[in-house]
């Protein structure tokens, strides 16, 4: 089949072209790229949103799975130019040539743009498919013109914050500050105060800011330009607020979202702190793309990129107290900034809706992240600052640059090496687990390594003439018998008791180590004070992935993130090579402090096969431990992708037993959503899509609560036992 695709709807806005359509090739599961060159073969920047087509996949692999075949695409476009669109695969490319024919060749077209505009009829037809992309999702979701009414009648106690917007100015286009200031005075929420610090070789700006005529904002031109960051402070300077709220000078605010902050100050008196979600906003103001739907605060994700950027709000006091921006971060001035106020904050909120629209233009970091290459720079230099002063314990042996621009990768320096106990249930499979046990001796970088394999009904005599040989060949391989039926939290408790280290790793006996220092990465999150345990990213054997990380509630009760896709470039905001905090990690690789293993007193050996892991990863973070998944820190898991299917009654009786069991224990958790995913994502799958507004309500969980009930009624027998 090699590449299929077909341009269905091509149509201008202002000086831009959107193309959608769908895009395939003979994986299933491989996802085209799409690039744009101009006649020279130069690659362009573009704006591309990717969307499911059932109907694509039932046409091409009959299949109605929801893998992104459709592509909406939009690039700046000259009259006379042409273009080329290059899709590719792992195997062949196929350019297509972009002109004005392609553009504007049916008359009709011309006439209906005259009564209806081809966006409308665009999504209306993504609508007939069940679809939904952003812009249209935005559009239903967003404050209702009666939401904005009542916000605006809601009477705030005498005490209700005071919000300092600052905003620097440099050379700012008036129209994007007319716009910035009007979407600041639609506020339904009016305790605010406009701080505008202009930096500009001239003052401009300031009669058309004076024509306004509202004594909340307030302008001040500096006479130089001090920076960004003294650009900004400059601006500080002139704020009275409870709360300094940062915003830049050509981006917009939504007109609830001082509301929605001060509803959440006013909840809780200990919040220092507020972010909220964003997304992106086009030079004309015309579309928005790009959601960045975020986690609640999530300490190790901010150590590794800016997640909060906007909208964000701190108290005015820790500012006065703990410092302004600072110049030598200038280009990572907000980054370095919200580092060192998230280490003050009692209390960090989020609000988990869009309250900010970043522009984007050919200068901006949001479209063109290589126009300001220094900031990256200026932002690993803010990390291990950061690090100096919160973890001075933790020895870091640099900061460099992640898996894309703006990401970060920590890499530790360690000058001890506590003994790690790996502890692999087995049961014949002996090639999988010298696999296994051999890659981390040979190919591993952690030298301070001891292997409890626990052997556990193996049949085959090849089993033990291997164990002998292991035993034999390496002095910290040693084996252990548990002669009871298979139950892998048993299996794993009865290990620990013949283990030795500081630290446990537990490990399948078919995964494989890919990164030689993996240990390193797992360890240097792993000795902190503050962390449990520590997951890795694992891979199957054709290297998409098998976990990045487990999300709670996925599927009714939790799920791996990202199963199934490639981690270079497919996951939602590049998580998957994210270092972050999760609710948990299989157990399939997963390290585990000695001591905090004891105190939440191991694996619960109720969840016999399923859940086991889950459910200790949850004991650990209601000990306030911190689950960590490290990316960087990357293994094989030979598992097939469809291994452990419940297809027996038995199975079918045990798994819904354990599912109920964990419904018992951990409901209020499921129910509360996972703090680190986000109540505006699907939890049908991992794959972080648009929640689907008419089928899954906020707060609601993916089985019914009749179905939730039979469940936990199968588990009552078990619920009581120990």
């Amino acid at each position: 089949m090699s590449i299929k695709y077909r341009i269905e709807i091509a149509y201008s806005v202002y000086n831009d072209i959107e193309l959608a359509g769908w895009a395939v090739c003979d994986d299933q599961d491989e996802v085209v790229q799409l690039d744009l060159l101009d006649a020279n073969g130069k690659q362009l920047r573009q704006c591309i949103n990717r969307y499911s087509r059932p109907d694509v996949g039932i046409r091409f692999f009959h299949s109605s799975d929801e893998n992104t075949y459709g592509f909406k695409l939009r690039f700046p476009f000259r009259k006379g130019d042409h273009y080329i669109l290059r899709l590719a695969d792992s195997k062949s490319t196929v350019e297509k040539r972009i002109d004005g024919k392609l553009i504007f060749i049916k008359r009709v077209l011309k006439n209906m743009m005259e009564k209806q505009s081809i966006r409308e009829i665009f999504e209306r037809r993504i609508r007939r498919k069940n679809i939904l992309d952003y812009p249209e999702w935005f559009k239903l979701t967003k404050a209702s013109k009666e939401e904005l009414i009542k916000q605006k009648e809601y009477k705030w106690a005498e005490d209700a914050p005071l919000f300092s917007i600052v905003v620097p100015l440099y050379r700012t286009p008036k129209g994007y500050l007319k716009e910035l200031i009007e979407s600041i005075g639609a506020q339904t929420y009016v305790k605010w105060e406009l701080c505008l610090a202009d930096g500009s070789p001239d003052n401009k700006l300031e009669m058309f800011v004076k024509s306004y005529q509202d004594e909340r904002i307030k302008y001040r031109y500096i006479g130089e330009n001090l920076g960004i960051s003294g650009n900004t402070n400059k601006a500080v300077e002139m704020a009275t607020g409870d709360f300094i709220v940062l915003c830049d000078h050509d981006d917009l605010i939504t007109p609830d979202a001082l509301f929605e902050f001060a509803k959440e100050i006013v909840a809780d008196s200990e919040v220092d702190s507020i972010y909220s979600d964003e997304d992106k906003i086009d030079e004309k103001s015309y579309d928005v793309f790009d959601p960045s739907f975020k986690p609640d605060f999530n300490i190790d994700m901010l150590r590794s990129q800016n997640y909060i950027c906007h909208l964000y709000g701190v108290r005015r006091e820790l500012v006065e107290k703990y410092g302004m921006f600072n110049s030598e971060y200038d280009g990572a001035q907000d980054y370095d900034f919200i580092l060192r106020m998230s280490e003050h904050s009692r209390k960090i909120a989020h609000v988990a809706k869009i309250l900010y629209h970043w522009r984007t233009h050919q200068g901006s970091t949001a479209l063109n992240p290589e126009s300001k290459m220094y900031a990256y720079d200026a932002g690993a230099r803010a990390i291990g600052a950061y690090y100096a002063r919160v973890l001075p314990e933790i020895q870091i042996e640099r900061i460099e640059n992640g898996y894309t621009l703006g990401m970060y990768h920590t890499v530790f320096k360690f000058n001890e090496y506590p003994l790690i106990s790996v502890i692999i249930p087995n049961k014949d499979h002996t090639d999988d687990l010298d696999k296994a046990i051999r890659s981390m001796i040979e190919k591993g970088t952690w030298p301070n390594l001891e292997f409890i394999v626990v052997e556990n009904n193996s049949t085959e005599e090849k089993t033990w003439e291997y164990y002998k040989k292991i035993e034999k060949e390496y002095s910290q391989v040693k084996v252990v018998y548990y002669d009871g039926i298979f139950n892998y939290a048993k299996i794993n408790n009865f290990g620990v008791r013949h283990a030795r280290g500081e630290y446990y790793l537990f490990m399948n006996n078919d995964v494989e180590l890919i990164e030689p220092d993996s240990l390193k990465e797992m360890m240097g999150y792993g000795q902190r004070n503050d962390v449990g345990a520590v997951g890795c990213r694992l891979l199957y054997e054709d290297n998409t992935l098998q976990h990045a990380g487990v999300i709670l509630g996925i599927g009714g009760i939790a799920g791996h993130a990202f199963i199934g896709l490639r981690s270079e470039g497919e996951t939602y905001l590049n998580r998957a090579m994210l270092t972050q905090d999760m609710s948990a990690v299989t157990a399939a690789v997963m390290l585990v402090k000695k001591e905090v293993f004891e105190k939440v007193e191991g694996f619960d050996e109720r969840f016999a096969v399923a859940f086991n892991d889950i459910d200790i990863c949850m004991k650990i973070r209601e000990d306030k431990k911190l689950i960590v998944y490290a990316p960087y820190a990357c293994f094989h898991h030979y598992e097939s992708k469809s291994r452990g299917a419940e297809d027996t009654p038995e199975k079918i009786e045990r798994f819904n037993r354990e599912i109920g069991l964990f419904n018992l224990k951990w409901e209020k958790n499921i129910l509360d959503g996972d703090p680190y995913y986000n109540q505006n994502l699907s939890v049908k799958d991992g794959f972080f899509n648009i929640r689907n507004i008419e089928s899954e309500k906020i707060g609601q969980p993916y089985y019914s609560l009749e179905m939730r009930n039979f469940l936990k009624d199968k588990a009552k027998d078990i619920y009581d036992k120990k």
